[in-house]
């Protein structure tokens, strides 16, 4: 007899807290995902049936909810998390009961984990892309800023890692701040930014506090036109919650940007409008949890069940045409490859794509290859 029982996945993101705008955006990426899946039949003709619950960006409230979904809800698969904290903090309980977690967000490397799909960029198809772009425009001379947990640390040792490769460099400072920082927060910091004159700011602050970080730059006078503020972190989303122009002229590195000229980005930006109308603000966290929710979905086809064990072998090395291009979940690594960019903020809020590359990045999660300017072979400058 045909099991025609609906799929049940969890699905931990914030709906409230000081990171909410992202986990908003990546609860829609999910939900549209779930909305196609079943509109072309579900998943062998079974719905695909999400249960949600806020962790309230809290990471010990995200363990908890995992226990929850896990036993309660007798779920196998959840897609959730933003912060590396709150990751840490499911890693050990899905690990515990065996069961799987697609998380969708970039993050710092260094980890694997057989019970967890990395959708996210990891610091080789991000970090080394930033740090040879801005070191070659603007100079090597960097101010480090980031929030206080995990992500933030790790990315800065990076960061500053990449840029000291560079002729004169030299890391001025590296300063972090509250997750909950106000603009005052920022005053003290920007006052040194101004005695030590860096060539650019790097920024891994996150959530809310990014608006703040933005505001007290202005408020200091400086110009991005010869000091800008280069981040992994900053997305549409967070440049949503200022005001115009306040992030114009600042550059980030992700692999996605709704600005990219594809027909899967352009036909997945229309569903998600008709979907959720202008609520929800696409960024790089958004696009990952979107795609990854059509992997599962692909894997369980073949596998007919969503037990790990079952599942993985078809999850590892499968593909998806996401908005950003055609990924691949790594077989190594349980990374994926990604397209690497680099966007500058423009006048309307958006990114101008000033360089991609070409073909995707083979996930390095441990920087084996720790140099500047992995790209996949070519890449194109797309604006000066």
């Amino acid at each position: 007899m045909t099991n025609k029982d609906p799929v049940r996945v969890g699905i931990l993101f914030s709906a409230t807290g000081v990171t909410s705008t992202i986990g908003m955006s990546q609860l829609h990426g999910a939900l549209l995902a779930v909305d196609e899946i079943n509109d072309a039949g579900g998943i062998n003709g079974r719905e695909l049936q999400p249960v949600h619950y806020d962790p309230k960006s809290n990471p010990s409230l995200y363990a908890e909810l995992t226990e929850r979904l896990i036993h309660r809800d007798g779920v196998n698969v959840i897609f959730g998390c933003y912060m590396s904290s709150s990751r840490k903090a499911v890693i050990p309980i899905i690990e515990k009961w065996n069961k799987l977690l697609f998380y969708p967000t970039l993050y710092e490397g260094f980890e694997y984990s057989s019970n967890v799909i990395y959708t996210g960029a990891a610091p080789n198809q991000n970090s080394v892309q930033l740090a040879e772009f801005i070191t070659s425009n603007f100079g090597p001379r960097a101010y480090l800023i980031g929030s206080d947990y995990i992500y933030p640390y790790e990315s800065n040792r990076i960061m500053g890692e990449l840029v000291l490769q560079r002729q004169g460099s030299e890391k001025l400072a590296e300063r972090y701040v509250p997750l909950d920082a106000k603009e005052r927060d920022f005053s003290e910091i920007m006052a040194d930014v101004h005695n030590k004159r860096p060539d650019f700011i790097f920024s891994t602050v996150v959530g809310d506090s990014t608006a703040a970080l933005y505001r007290a730059y202005a408020d200091a006078g400086f110009d991005p036109k010869t000091m800008p503020i280069s981040s992994l972190t900053t997305s549409e989303a967070e440049i949503s919650q200022m005001e115009r122009g306040l992030a114009t002229g600042h550059y980030t590195s992700a692999p996605y940007f709704q600005s990219i000229e594809s027909e899967a980005n352009r036909r997945c930006l229309t569903n998600l409008r008709r979907r959720f109308g202008g609520s929800s603000v696409p960024n790089l966290c958004w696009e990952a949890s979107y795609f990854q929710m059509h992997i599962f979905a692909n894997a369980m086809r073949q596998a007919g069940e969503d037990e790990i064990s079952v599942l993985m072998p078809y999850i590892l090395g499968s593909e998806f045409d996401a908005p950003q291009g055609r990924v691949k979940i790594d077989s190594m690594s349980h990374h994926t490859y990604l397209y690497p960019r680099i966007g500058r903020v423009n006048a309307d809020g958006q990114f101008t794509i000033v360089r991609q590359a070409r073909r995707s990045v083979c996930p390095d999660p441990y920087l084996v290859t720790h140099s500047l300017g992995d790209w996949a072979a070519k890449l194109d400058t797309l604006a000066d």
